[in-house]
C-alpha cells in the first residue's frame, strides 16, 4: 500500500495508558500514514507526555514521526492531571527505559500547520486529550481547515461523564479549547464516553499480549491489564483482568467508521462556572422544546455522536493490528 493510498492523520495527545494504546495501533496499522504526533497536557504534564510518546514509538519499532511539545496548560484553567488512573509517569509506572528519540526542534502548533498544509491529501486529526493545540492551530491558523478532512475526537459524552457526573475529563480539562474545536468548519466525529467505556479486550486476549516476545505487543498487553474493564478487577492477577481499548477505539474509527453508530446532532459545550462546566450538551430531542418556542433558536455546530459500536469488531480489528 503506497503513502497515496493511505490516510494521512496527525495525533494529538496526553500519552497516558489508552493514548499508548492508539499509538501502538495507529503506528502498525497499513492504512494510516502517521505525519506527526502532538502533546498537550493532560494525563500527565506535557514534558511527561512527549518522554511517553516517545518512548512507545520505540517500543513499537515505529520510523521516525515528528513529535512535538504543545500546551502546558490549558487556555484559562490550572492543568489537572489523571495521575491516579494512568500512574505517576502517566505509563502505569512500568518503569520503561527512557527514550533515545528526541522531539521536533518545533512547537505543536507548528508541526500542525505544517503537516497539514504539507500532506498532499487532505488530513485526519484525531484528538484523544483535551482540545488545547488544536483550539491554539484553529485560532492562529484557520487556513489549515482547507486540508483537513474531519476531526475524530476522543471526548464528551451524551450520558454520563467521568471528570464530573455530567463532563468527560478531555472537555473537562479545557471546556473552551473544546468549543473551539466544535466550530471549526469541518466534519467532526465525537467518540465520546458513551462507546469508549464499552470496548474492552477480554482477560484471556490481555494475558496472550502480556506474554508476547514482541515488544510492542508485550506493552500493549501490560498496558491493558492496568486498565481494568471493571472497577473490582485486580491488576496484579492477570487472571481476571480484561482491558479497556479506551482512546485507541478512536483511531479504529478512523479505519474502520462501519463499526460505529453515529448521530449528527447538535452539540455545545457548558463553559459557565459550575457542576455542569465541560459537559458536552448533546441535543437528542425529536424536536424543538418550550426553549426554543419561546426564545427561539441559534446555530449549533453539528456533530457525528457517536452513540454504539461494534465491540467485537474493534477488539478483532485493534488485535490482529498490534499482533501484525
Amino acid at each position: 500500500m503506497t503513502d497515496g493510498q493511505r490516510t494521512p492523520v496527525i495525533i494529538d495527545c496526553d500519552t497516558g495508558v489508552d493514548d499508548a494504546l492508539a499509538l501502538l495501533f495507529a503506528v502498525r496499522h497499513p492504512a494510516l500514514d502517521v505525519r506527526a504526533i502532538t502533546c498537550v497536557a493532560g494525563n500527565t504534564d506535557v514534558d511527561g507526555v512527549v518522554r511517553n510518546t516517545l518512548t512507545v514509538l520505540e517500543q513499537a519499532g515505529a520510523p521516525h514521526i515528528p513529535v512535538a511539545r504543545g500546551a502546558e496548560r490549558p487556555l484559562i484553567e490550572a492543568p489537572r492531571s489523571a495521575r491516579h488512573v494512568h500512574g505517576h509517569d502517566g505509563m502505569a509506572d512500568l518503569g520503561l527505559p527512557e527514550p533515545a528519540r528526541e522531539p521536533a526542534d518545533v512547537d505543536a502548533v507548528t508541526l500542525l500547520r505544517r503537516e497539514i498544509l504539507a500532506s498532499p491529501r487532505p488530513v485526519t486529526l484525531i484528538p484523544t486529550a483535551p482540545l488545547t493545540n488544536i483550539a491554539l492551530l484553529l485560532r492562529t491558523h484557520p487556513e489549515v481547515v482547507r486540508n483537513i478532512e474531519r476531526i475524530v475526537f476522543m471526548g464528551g459524552a451524551a450520558a454520563v461523564g467521568n471528570a464530573t457526573p455530567v463532563a468527560e475529563f478531555n472537555v473537562w480539562h479545557d471546556p473552551e479549547a473544546a468549543a473551539i474545536l466544535l466550530t471549526a468548519g469541518v466534519p467532526i466525529t465525537m467518540y465520546g464516553l458513551d462507546v469508549f467505556t464499552r470496548v474492552v479486550v477480554p482477560a484471556a486476549e490481555v494475558r496472550r499480549l502480556r506474554a508476547s516476545d514482541e515488544p510492542g505487543a508485550r506493552l500493549a498487553g501490560e498496558l491493558l491489564a492496568h486498565r481494568p474493564a471493571h472497577p473490582d478487577s485486580r491488576p496484579d492477577d492477570p487472571s481476571e483482568t480484561a482491558g479497556g481499548l479506551g482512546d485507541a477505539g478512536a483511531v479504529c474509527a478512523v479505519v474502520d467508521p462501519q463499526g460505529l453508530t453515529t448521530h449528527r446532532l447538535p452539540v455545545d459545550v457548558s463553559l459557565a462556572p459550575g457542576p455542569t462546566r465541560g459537559m458536552t450538551i448533546v441535543d437528542r430531542r425529536p424536536r424543538p422544546g418550550e426553549s426554543e418556542l419561546h426564545e427561539g433558536t441559534r446555530e449549533q455546530p453539528l456533530v457525528d455522536v457517536a452513540l454504539d459500536v461494534d465491540v467485537e469488531r474493534y477488539v478483532k480489528l485493534y488485535l490482529a493490528t498490534v499482533e501484525g
